[in-house]
């Protein structure tokens, strides 16, 4: 071949390269995180659009591990760190802080579920994208309601959880109807149904089944959207936890092994977290530490190290797992007959607390599976699509390597 059309050739074949780079960098990557979907809820035959997504694309094994405690806000939030709860500061849903002693973070506190004082030790996907320039979007996230670093998603509301399923889809696809400069490179979609249905009636039932149709059905109208609208976007669909069948026979009382008058007791449920009082101390020690009947107490820093909790000062003096399928509480608080339905929080190991993923689009392999996914490892490979450096965290980018295109 003469030498000119060579190169011409070659210049060409080039120039396509770089559109078609330029044109991965442009690809939305939208989160979709489903509280509660146990990782083998998959396997139910009620959620076809989510099935289909798996099978197209990539899954982790038997779902991710989620972080320690198995519980909502920590482990969303290090869904979008790379942290795990002990490194960014949300150890719990209901937490103190030695520094702010007049302060209690619940997550029915509105005031405090929006002050970033809460959020700072780590910074989410989103706020890592805005510094860089780009737009970002969140269609509800825990966390994305407070100014973390002092910055905003570029669009975001306030959380409301009676707003439905399908018009949550469609608020983020409005966000995708307007200019393609002022459309976000980086959306999130939160669902909490499912979750809110395996508490109310635990995981294997009809009306926990019914919350998972829906939710497909709104992933379905997603598809649809972005279809109509022509774009091709990178999805990471995810859950915090899994969920547990719990009973009102199977409950551990706190007052059967101390005086729960000499502790200030913050955290029950799933896992116990409690200070003892000044002065009790080596009593409450000698009688909560060590393994109890369905129940393990440790002292904070002394938790096993696979579990990486322990260190933070809002993790409090004693923490207390409970055995899979068990609650911690105490006589006057916990009511054993209106115990019922599922729980979570427990162990990170245990089968139930696996939560979904499944990352679907051009950028991911068809069939791909990681064999031992952690939820640390999601942000890096947010970070990846997005096409950023994100802060280095505890999670690795070389977990989720196989499941992308080469």
């Amino acid at each position: 071949m003469p030498v000119r059309p060579l190169i011409a050739m070659l210049a060409s074949l080039a120039m396509s390269l770089v559109a078609c780079e330029v044109q991965a960098q442009q690809r939305p990557v939208i989160l979709i995180g489903i509280d509660g979907f146990r990782a083998d809820y998959l396997d139910r035959g009620v959620t076809p659009t989510l099935s289909r997504l798996a099978s197209e694309g990539a899954v982790a094994e038997g779902g991710m591990r989620p972080s320690f405690p198995s519980v909502t806000f920590p482990n969303f939030y290090t869904l979008v760190t790379g942290l795990h709860p002990d490194h960014h500061g949300l150890v719990y849903n209901t937490m103190r802080d030695p520094a702010l002693p007049d302060r209690l973070f619940t997550l029915r506190n509105r005031a405090e579920v929006m002050d970033r004082v809460w959020y700072d030790d780590g910074e989410p996907i989103w706020v890592t994208a805005e510094k860089a320039g780009l737009r970002t979007a969140t269609m509800f996230w825990p966390g994305s309601e407070a100014p973390i670093g002092g910055v905003r998603p570029r669009y975001w509301l306030p959380y409301e959880q009676t707003m439905p399923s399908l018009a949550r889809v469609n608020m983020l696809l409005g966000w995708f109807t307007l200019p393609v400069e002022e459309q976000p490179r980086l959306a999130t979609l939160y669902f909490d149904i499912v979750d809110t249905a395996g508490h109310r009636f635990g995981p294997g039932t009809p009306e926990t089944d019914a919350a998972l149709t829906e939710v497909d059905a709104a992933v379905a109208a997603l598809l649809t959207g972005l279809e109509t609208r022509g774009i091709e976007a990178e999805l990471v669909i995810v859950a915090d936890h899994g969920m547990a069948t719990i009973a009102g026979e199977r409950l551990v009382f706190l007052d059967d092994h101390i005086d729960v008058s000499d502790v200030r007791l913050i955290g029950e449920g799933s896992v116990a977290t409690l200070d003892p009082l000044p002065g009790r101390e080596a009593d409450i020690e000698a009688r909560l530490l060590g393994a109890r009947e369905h129940m393990e107490c440790w002292r904070k820093g002394e938790l096993p190290a696979r579990l990486a909790y322990g260190r933070h000062p809002r993790v409090p003096a004693i923490v207390c797992l409970a055995e899979t399928g068990w609650l911690i509480g105490t006589r006057a608080r916990t009511d054993p007959a209106r115990i019922r339905g599922g729980a979570h929080g427990y162990d990170n190991a245990a089968p139930e607390m696996r939560a979904l993923f499944i990352a679907h689009g051009p950028s991911f392999a068809r069939g791909a599976v990681v064999p031992e996914m952690d939820s640390v490892d999601v942000q890096p490979l947010l970070g990846r699509l997005l096409g950023l450096n994100v802060p280095r965290g505890d999670g690795r980018a070389g977990d989720t390597e196989a499941i992308l295109r080469d």
